[in-house]
């Protein structure tokens, strides 16, 4: 049995056999003392890169702004009820990077990122679901998350241009998160992280790739090898076919064609290893950690946006 800190009293074992992408799990002090290695500021200072994906999630409408943002933006903010949200910062600070060594009970080419988000009191982006494991590393301050149960594509939604609300709020847990506690949650589970006073969050996701992104990565390599692998044929014909639909027979031919197409196996784990540790973002993995870390102190000096006791700073 190997015991991974970050899992708290249970083994990776216990983990992968009763949680993982099974049912949500709570883990207090999951990283004990934690000191979260990027604060307010230098999110914000990243959210005005133009190469960094960054959203504005605010009021109780969830209204989104997409980034890059001016330094202006962050200065006329509310008091409270928005949150800053900052995809792949493991990409820009390599003390978050260090956060994944943590889960390498888990295969590194099925993690995804680290988003970090700020948010005022009362910041939220809805109730909703993801379609993939996440872990929530709370970082300053605390949360409240709400999590009920699993979700599907018939599960009601408000009407959103951005975001899948969920309409109906059947949670059955609560549990406020402070610094250093932890909440993984299976896809699909519903929940709702509501900020108490200010805080940040660090969500380290997991790639879950829809199959119909497959499906055309896939044909994609296999096209760009030039490969035949193979042609429809008929099934057994009669005369009065040619004056019927489409016989249902056909689909087993296809069905049969894709089956053999797919069934090289060295072809599949050749595409299969490259589609799963292709670069989410490769610009970014271009540039050095030092010029990242550079560029995030100029900016992050120039994105003074929060509030102390009550007051702009």
């Amino acid at each position: 049995m190997v015991n991974f800190p970050i899992l708290g009293e249970i083994t990776a074992e216990e983990f992968l056999s009763d949680y993982w992408q099974q049912r949500p799990l709570l883990i207090r002090n999951a990283i004990a003392n934690f000191s979260p290695p990027i604060d307010g500021n230098e999110l914000a200072g990243l959210a005005l890169e133009p190469e960094v994906e960054s959203r504005l999630v605010m009021g109780d409408q969830w209204q989104v702004e997409h980034g890059p943002f001016a330094e202006q933006r962050f200065q006329h903010l509310e008091e409270r009820n928005w949150t800053l949200l900052v995809q792949a910062v493991d990409l820009w600070v390599p003390e978050v990077a260090e956060i994944l060594r943590s889960f390498s009970f888990l295969p590194p080419w099925r993690i995804d990122d680290i988003m970090v988000s700020y948010a005022a009191d009362g910041g939220n982006v809805g109730p909703h679901f993801d379609n993939y494991d996440v872990f929530l590393l709370q970082g300053v301050g605390q949360r409240k998350w709400s999590v009920g149960g699993l979700c599907d594509n018939n599960s009601a939604l408000l009407p959103h241009a951005d975001l899948r609300i969920l309409a109906d709020n059947n949670f059955t847990e609560e549990w406020t998160l402070n610094c250093g506690d932890m909440l993984y949650l299976p896809p699909r589970y519903s929940h709702h992280g509501v900020a108490i006073g200010e805080c940040t969050t660090f969500s380290i996701g997991f790639r879950a790739p829809s199959a119909t992104e497959i499906l055309d990565d896939l044909t994609t390599e296999l096209i760009s090898q030039n490969k035949l692998l193979g042609v429809l044929t008929d099934p057994p014909l009669t005369p009065a076919m040619a004056d019927q639909p489409i016989s249902t027979a056909y689909i087993e031919q296809i069905r049969a064609l894709i089956n053999h197409s797919l069934s090289d196996d060295d072809l599949l784990m050749r595409w299969f290893a490259q589609f799963m540790t292709r670069p989410k973002y490769p610009q970014l993995t271009r540039d050095t950690g030092e010029s990242r870390s550079a560029r995030i102190k100029t900016s992050s000096q120039n994105a003074d946006i929060y509030y102390k006791n009550g007051e702009p700073d």
